[in-house]
């Protein structure tokens, strides 16, 4: 994390890390499922495992990646998660920022998106890349079981309180990041 005056005078502080909880707006029979991604509508969540030979093998985690020199946050969490499921987002929203530290660094700012890669019948077809060995695709509920880390599942409580519509209702327009 870094500490920067800006222009007028303020400290600005940049993270260096972006999670990204990349939903899919599944269709839904009246019913069968409850509709907390709007009406006939249901979110399901991507869940990855890490590989054996990455940092916490067998953990379960959304995409995150660090942010690269000179990039936008946002544009980093459209690479991230191109790079490490190979979908396209369609819709992108800024959730909230999480702090973390780990041994013998700085305290770490996370900037947490929830990045929306289709909406029918059917996921998307996710192509991992080569830290994750599975993914699955499950319910807020079942991916807040799942996933290894705190800040992931507050995360995951945000988006199911901002997204309950399909978008983020009144806040659309504070909340969602334009695609460039």
């Amino acid at each position: 994390m870094t500490n920067a005056m800006g222009d007028d005078g303020r400290v600005r502080i940049t993270p260096g890390v972006v999670d990204v909880c990349v939903l899919y707006r599944a269709a839904v029979k009246s019913g069968r499922a409850r509709s907390d991604a709007g009406p006939g509508y249901s979110w399901r969540v991507l869940v990855l495992q890490r590989g054996t030979q990455t940092r916490c093998p067998g953990s379960w985690e959304l995409v995150h990646g660090g942010i690269e020199v000179g990039e936008r946050p946002e544009a980093a969490a459209r690479r991230e998660v191109m790079e490490e499921t190979g979908l396209a987002v369609q819709r992108l929203y800024c959730i909230t920022v999480n702090g973390f530290y780990l041994a013998g660094r700085d305290i770490q700012a996370a900037l947490v998106f929830a990045a929306v890669v289709g909406e029918g019948q059917a996921p998307p077809a996710v192509a991992r890349g080569p830290e994750h060995v599975a993914e699955k695709w499950l319910t807020i509920a079942a991916a807040k079981k799942l996933v290894t880390w705190p800040r992931e599942r507050e995360a995951l409580d945000h988006i199911a309180h901002l997204l309950r519509s399909g978008d983020a209702g009144v806040a659309e327009d504070v909340l969602r990041v334009p695609i460039e």
